[in-house]
């Protein structure tokens, strides 16, 4: 596929477009979380469990993400757990710790939720080249290491 023709842009114009599609996104973020009965913050650790796949996060793994604290991560864990998205599970090498895992039939549900807006993702992502989308996969996965390096620098509570 050749690249289509782009208006040019500034970097202030693309920061404006950037805040444009954060507030968006978390306006959106809020009315899912609501349509699959849970706050933003326990939809956003339940993408983190999801995330983590076989490699099963502890608590503390999850309320470093999260920027919360041990106290409200476990909070967050009882909600999700209450909900059926979440069973905890003893760490094998520490029976201290526990893991959490995500279930199946939660993961599918939020996943249909999410699957329209995915799908229009990808016909949107049809637009662009090869190129232009390893463009975006690059500046996205660096946005958002500089995010979280941000974060760790500046918004740390405890």
């Amino acid at each position: 596929m050749q690249a289509k023709p782009r208006p040019a842009a500034t970097p202030e114009q693309a920061l404006s477009a950037m805040d444009r599609l954060i507030a968006t996104h978390l306006v959106g973020q809020h009315e899912i979380a609501q349509q699959v009965g849970l706050s933003v913050t326990d939809l956003t650790c339940f993408a983190y469990v999801i995330e983590a796949g076989e490699n099963l996060p502890t608590a503390g793994d999850l309320a470093a993400r999260v920027h919360v604290t041990t106290g409200a991560v476990t909070g967050i864990l009882n909600r999700l757990e209450r909900a059926g998205y979440i069973t905890r599970r003893p760490d094998p090498t520490d029976r201290r710790r526990i893991r959490v895992a995500a279930r199946p039939d939660a993961v599918a549900h939020v996943r249909e939720v999410y699957e329209p807006y995915y799908a229009r993702l990808t016909q949107l992502f049809a637009d662009y080249s090869p190129e232009e989308i390893a463009v975006l996969n690059d500046w996205f996965t660096r946005a958002s290491t500089l995010a979280a390096d941000y974060l760790e620098e500046h918004c740390r509570t405890d």
